[in-house]
């Protein structure tokens, strides 16, 4: 197992349930094939750099997780369908394997 960092961002004015949701959607696709969750921080809102989707700022959460290599693209496709996340961006993180 290798060990990952998943940054991403929520709309701000999403309701607890569609944040609660993304969440435990990123959960199960990350352990259904045996990868571990490490620590979950939730950083909050913070200002975007530019205006995406008509957004000026995001509701951040960090994950630190070890999977396969292989489960990465299944995390990518459920973050890409999911509506609740706005961006996202998966990291290798060597320095802790």
């Amino acid at each position: 197992m290798k060990a990952y960092e998943l940054l991403y961002f929520v709309d701000p004015q999403a309701t607890e349930e569609a944040r609660a949701g993304a969440t435990k959607r990123i959960d199960v696709a990350i352990t259904e094939n045996g990868g571990t969750i490490d620590n979950v921080e939730d950083w909050g809102k913070h200002k975007l750099a530019f205006e995406i989707d008509k957004l000026t700022e995001g509701d951040y959460t960090l994950i630190d997780f070890h999977a396969d290599p292989t489960q990465i693209a299944e995390l990518d496709r459920v973050l890409r369908i999911n509506d609740a996340v706005k961006r996202h961006m998966v990291v290798r993180r060597s320095d802790r394997d």
